[in-house]
Order: structure tokens, then C-alpha cells, then sequence
């Protein structure tokens, strides 16, 4: 009787921690593929499946506007988006206004970061065939500044007049399309130049190569570090981005001006986020397996080194400040287990 007793135990002990350890089913939802918010969620997926800890069904190509407020809601479990997207919800402004400034406080209450991840770099680059002087020779120009809507436009337009004083349709002509027909506006001449965001290398970039040799200009660095300009590099989903143009790997055909070797930009930041009801043990092993993988994740394309994977900075990751997004608690013990220091302005 009591070997059966023991056996019974045993099998009792044996299910209950095979249960423990079974990997989550989660579901993401992400942007679409090509990106570095792309790559982070689905290394996510394969990195967290590996370690048994879940199996997260993710969708690609989706609307991150959309995306967080699932995530705040409960209905999806893990999604990438750019830091803005929390601030203006928290606000209930943008495309959120419908909501309202109470309810969209609330939702965003419920979001919780578990990594940084830079979506893109702000410069301004043409073909070599236009002729281009740089950012003072804009006036009159017809610029591709974004998609027809949303924190890219944003941003392009409140950079371009930072560092020229031109304003979109007074100053110069604003060109917006959907980024699935950015490299066809790109290419078909009628741009004179781009303000978009890039990584290093940039798949924009070097798919355009094809109809000519371009130029890709840094900020200024007077205007870089003008008072109005460090001001917006630290407003929310925004952050300053420096680099050793030696380093940055556009490809052949391509040069890349700055004044003393250093290229500097606006960086949009952004991250994976969770709900705040997420479990501890859950949010910190996710992230774990990212902080584990961060070596094969910055494998896995060219643009992944300069792609913030890593980062958790504040300055540089886009927290703190006006940013009212926090780590979730598991992240934290995460990051810290690691080695690394999260500032107390980031915590929950």
C-alpha cells in the first residue's frame, strides 16, 4: 500500500510539474515583414519555443494602431509598436480620439513594455540626379515625407521644418503614399527628395539603387544640437540617434554626408508590449529568451546591429520623460538578472 501511495505521489508530482513547465499558447500581432519590429516579434515566437515557454501564433502586416489597444484590451497578448502610439492613447488624441481622453488613459494603463526595439532612423536622401545640395536646398522641392497619415508624416514634417523652417505645402510640396508603394515613389522621379525613416542598411534604399546612385544626408549638426531639436528627439516614440558613418553599410552607391564622420538623426523607438495582468513568471521568462538570443537576433539581418535590440538606455530606448509607458515588472527582473540597468523612471 505504501509503494502504491508512493507511486501515486510521484505520478501526482510528475504531472503537476509537467504542467508547470507547459509552453503558454500567446497570440502577436506585428507590423509587416521587413522590419525591425517585424523581426523582433517573430525571433520572439522561435525563441520563446525554443525555450519552451510559449508558442505565439503571430500575425504579420497589421495595423499597430489597432494592435496595442487589442493588447490594453485583452484580446491579443503580445504586439509591437512604436512608443507614440501608447502616448497618444493615453491621451485619447489621434487615432484615438474617439475614445477620449478617460478611457484612453485607462487602456493605456494596462500596457507594459518587455524590450526596446528602433524602428527607423529620420534622413533625408535623393538620387544623385537631382541634383540635390542637402537639407538647405529644399525650398520649392517636392519631398516623399510618409504614408498618408500617422506618426512617419508626423515626424518628417516636424523635422523638415526644424532644421529647414519650411512646412509642408508652404515651403515645399509634401508627397504621401501607403509605405507598400514607398519604393515605386521613390523611383519614379516624382520625388526631388526623401524624409523617411532608415535602418543601416535600409531595404528602401537598396532596392531604389536599381534606377541610380543616391545621396543620403545627416541632420546638421548645428541643428542637432539646437535647443528645439534635442527638445523633439526626446518627445515620446522619439530619440537622438548618432552612428560612425564608417559604420553604416548602405551599399555601393550610395554616399553618406556628414559634417565630421558621425551621422545623426531622429530614431523611432518602439517595442513588443504586454498587458499588466500578464503573469510575472511569463513576462520575464519572454523576455529572457529575447535578452538569451539577442546574439542570433542580431543575426538574423544586416540592419539588426544599429536596430536598438539590447538597448534599454533610457534616453536612448525611448522611456521615460513624457513617455508614460513602463517595463512590465517580469521584463524588469529580466533585464536586471541580466546585468543590465533599468532606471527607476522605467519601472512600473
Amino acid at each position: 500500500m505504501k509503494l502504491v501511495k508512493s507511486l501515486i505521489a510521484l505520478g501526482l508530482t510528475v504531472a503537476i510539474s509537467s504542467t508547470a513547465n507547459a509552453a503558454e499558447n500567446l497570440t502577436g500581432e506585428t507590423a509587416s515583414p521587413g522590419g525591425s519590429i517585424h523581426l523582433s516579434m517573430v525571433h520572439l515566437a522561435e525563441a520563446a519555443a525554443a525555450a519552451g515557454v510559449a508558442n505565439i501564433q503571430v500575425a504579420d502586416g497589421q495595423t499597430l494602431t489597432n494592435s496595442i489597444q487589442n493588447v490594453a484590451e485583452g484580446k491579443t497578448d503580445i504586439a509591437g509598436t512604436p512608443y507614440i502610439l501608447p502616448f497618444l492613447l493615453s491621451k485619447g488624441r489621434g487615432p484615438y480620439a474617439k475614445l477620449g481622453e478617460e478611457k484612453g488613459a485607462e487602456l493605456a494603463d494596462n500596457l507594459r513594455a518587455l524590450y526596446p526595439v528602433t524602428l527607423g532612423i529620420f534622413a533625408l536622401y535623393a538620387f544623385d540626379s537631382k541634383g540635390l545640395g542637402g537639407w538647405d536646398d529644399l525650398e520649392g522641392k517636392n519631398i516623399y515625407n510618409g504614408p498618408p497619415r500617422g506618426a512617419a508624416l508626423s515626424n518628417a514634417r516636424s523635422l523638415l521644418q526644424l532644421v529647414t523652417g519650411l512646412k509642408d505645402g508652404d515651403g515645399y510640396k509634401g508627397i504621401q503614399v501607403n509605405w507598400g508603394q514607398a519604393v515605386k515613389t521613390i523611383t519614379d522621379g516624382s520625388a526631388d527628395a526623401v524624409v523617411l525613416p532608415i535602418l543601416f542598411p535600409d531595404s528602401r534604399i537598396t532596392q531604389s539603387l536599381a534606377s541610380g546612385n543616391m545621396t543620403v544626408w545627416s541632420i546638421p549638426k548645428d541643428k542637432y544640437e539646437s535647443e528645439p531639436l534635442q527638445k523633439y528627439l526626446r518627445a515620446p516614440g522619439s530619440a537622438p540617434f548618432e552612428l560612425d558613418a564608417a559604420d553604416a553599410g548602405l551599399g555601393e552607391g550610395v554616399t553618406l554626408v556628414t559634417e565630421d564622420g558621425t551621422f545623426r538623426g531622429l530614431a523611432t523607438i518602439g517595442g513588443d508590449i504586454v498587458n499588466k495582468n500578464m503573469s510575472f513568471d511569463l513576462a520575464k521568462a519572454l523576455t529572457k529568451a529575447h535578452i538569451d538570443t539577442l546574439d542570433q537576433l542580431k543575426s538574423k539581418a544586416p540592419f539588426a546591429r544599429y536596430a536598438g535590440y539590447g538597448v534599454v538606455d533610457s534616453v536612448k530606448s525611448g522611456m521615460c520623460g513624457p513617455n508614460p509607458l513602463k517595463y512590465h515588472a517580469g521584463a524588469v527582473a529580466a533585464w536586471e538578472e541580466a546585468g543590465y540597468t533599468i532606471d527607476d523612471c522605467a519601472k512600473p
